[in-house]
């Protein structure tokens, strides 16, 4: 995955975090614990992958499945954090230019205008 997001993001733009692959930290939203109405136990839990992310000083963090993209961006909200969270299908549907501008809702100011088509500016 880290080939595709660098490939995807660029060299320059992509950080990881530590630890990272095997002894990285879960994001607490897997598994059924998202939707299982214990919202403060899953916060507290996620705690650890919020610290690991905001130490990154990253703008994004880039999340792979709807739990963890749901969790991260939880986190991120309540706690009011510094950094967007994206699934790396957008990021993918984003850089091949053939992402909707309503699937843009989510995206940071910064993303939201780029390689937009507008079919009227096509005729």
């Amino acid at each position: 995955m880290r080939y595709v997001v660098r490939a995807v993001v660029g060299e320059e733009n992509f950080v990881d975090m530590t630890p990272n692959r095997s002894n990285n930290f879960c994001c607490g939203g897997g598994g059924g614990f998202l939707q299982s109405g214990f919202t403060e136990q899953r916060r507290a839990y996620g705690q650890t992958k919020a610290n690991q992310i905001l130490a990154t000083k990253a703008p994004y963090c880039i999340t792979p499945c709807h739990n963890c993209h749901a969790q991260v961006h939880d986190m991120s909200d309540v706690n009011d954090h510094a950094w967007e969270t994206v699934h790396l299908w957008t990021l993918l549907n984003l850089s091949l230019g053939i992402l909707g501008p309503n699937e843009r809702e989510y995206l940071g100011e910064d993303l939201k205008g780029v390689d937009v088509f507008h079919p009227e500016s096509e005729m």
